[in-house]
């Protein structure tokens, strides 16, 4: 059941509506004070320019006076002539309003008027001014056109409040009332991803918006945390798969030298086969931690300038007596470019080893091994070439996962990480590594290492 003091929806609806209420306000206030300061300025420049007609002549101010309110039908223009002493000579107002500035401008003031033998009591605009003789002639309007204006803008302005409240009440509710929909559904969603559920995926509308986008980021993300649960759940299986295997043999081992070993050098010899396999399962397992560590980050803070045509030279000559016994031809080739990166010169040298010692433990007797390393745009590439059996193109997206072992390497010393530790050096480095088949049958590997910024 919705909470409505706290529904998002109903929060956005009242929000809608109270903004349509002040810019409502803001469009009547708006427009009440143009309308009003127009008439006010309109009004006040006629009665400036008939009281200066009248007071430009003296002798016919009386006349003018009188013309002024002869002129109006609906009985409100006022106006009056009087003497110095105060006394009305001309018009229909009774006194000269009282703090009334006879300097020709118009202002609000309250007077007496002679209507229809009637004294009353009125709200006027009023504009003034003294004649040589001492005499003020007086041009008035009532206030009723200005004030009927302001009441009509006022009385317009509360009724529309109401129906504006609830319409833009109303127009809240139906734009909240798909966005709501669109969060319960990822709620519900979120909700079974919590229950462990990492296949399950958000709803992705096709209109491109805000929630689309929100939507499938946190879509790639739970891809992403799938393929990495995916990886871990693989990692935990082939470890206890390549460790059961050397544990099982050690134990073996052991129970059989106990009960038939009858010479020290049998002890010897049981224990030296105990050793390398024990030594065999710690390789795997700091190869692990090593792929940990390098995936984490944390061998950034040492990289220095490396420059990659010297790792390749120093790895070659390091491999050539290997390659020697085993026959096959190790080659190198360094363009005449700058290849320097920013990186660890140890761990670029164990990717280029591990490639190397994959490359001649692959390639038969009398084959090639080609090193290079050759520059392109904006990029350093690393390169090892091999004429051996090659790779299925089905399996060159997955030599670089962490102990997937190719068919061809399963009859060969090994435990699937020499080439994930390839991947954790080159996604250390910021470096892509590829593997492709070559028009000799063989596979190549490259390192694709971005090179840094000049200056």
């Amino acid at each position: 059941m919705v909470e409505f003091p706290r529904s998002t929806a109903l929060r956005w609806a009242l929000g809608i509506a109270l903004w349509s209420v002040l810019l409502s306000l803001a469009t009547f206030a708006f427009v009440y004070w143009q309308t009003a300061a127009y008439l006010r300025e309109e009004l006040a420049e006629t009665l400036r320019l008939e009281v200066r007609t009248a007071a430009a002549e003296p002798a016919a101010a009386a006349v003018r006076v009188d013309t002024w309110i002869a002129m109006d039908l609906h009985a409100t223009h006022y106006g009056g002539l009087f003497g110095p002493d105060g006394t009305r000579r001309a018009g229909n107002l009774g006194l000269v309003p009282d703090h009334l500035v006879r300097d020709g401008d118009a202002y609000r003031v309250s007077a007496t008027v002679d209507i229809a033998g009637r004294t009353l009591a009125d709200e006027t605009w009023a504009a003034s001014l003294a004649l040589p003789d001492g005499s003020t002639v007086v041009i008035a309007h009532d206030t009723d056109e200005i004030d009927r204006v302001r009441a009509t803008t006022l009385r317009a302005l509360g009724l529309a409040l109401v129906p504006t409240l609830v319409l833009s009440g109303i127009g809240g509710l139906l734009l909240t009332s798909r966005a709501r929909r669109r969060l319960a559904a990822t709620e519900a969603a979120m909700a079974q991803v919590m229950r462990g559920d990492l296949r399950k995926r958000l709803p992705v509308g096709n209109h491109g918006d805000a929630f689309d986008r929100l939507s499938g980021n946190v879509n790639r993300m739970l891809e992403e945390i799938e393929h990495l649960m995916g990886e871990v759940r693989s990692v935990g299986d082939a470890v206890a798969h390549d460790l059961r295997t050397p544990l099982t043999r050690l134990r073996a081992r052991l129970e059989r030298s106990r009960s038939q070993a009858r010479t020290v050098a049998e002890f010897h010899e049981a224990i030296d086969q105990g050793l390398m396999w024990i030594d065999q399962t710690l390789a795997m397992v700091t190869a692990v931690l090593r792929i940990g560590e390098m995936e984490d980050g944390r061998r950034r803070g040492g990289f220095t300038r490396v420059d990659l045509g010297d790792v390749a030279s120093v790895a070659v000559e390091f491999f050539a007596p290997l390659a020697e016994e085993k026959d096959i031809h190790l080659d190198v080739s360094v363009s005449s470019a700058d290849h320097t990166i920013d990186g660890d010169r140890d761990l670029c040298f164990e990717a280029l080893s591990n490639l190397l010692d994959n490359a001649l433990k692959f390639t038969p007797s009398g084959g090639v091994v080609r090193v290079g390393v050759t520059r392109a745009a904006a990029a350093a590439i690393l390169s090892v070439e091999d004429t051996g059996p090659g790779l299925p193109p089905a399996e060159h997206a997955q030599v670089f996962h962490r102990f997937y072992r190719a068919e061809a390497a399963r009859r060969t010393p090994g435990n699937g990480l020499g080439l994930s530790l390839v991947a954790a050096i080159a996604k250390l480095h910021g470096a892509a590594a590829t593997v492709r088949a070559t028009a000799a049958g063989g596979c190549r590997f490259e390192l694709t290492f971005p090179l840094p910024e000049p200056g």
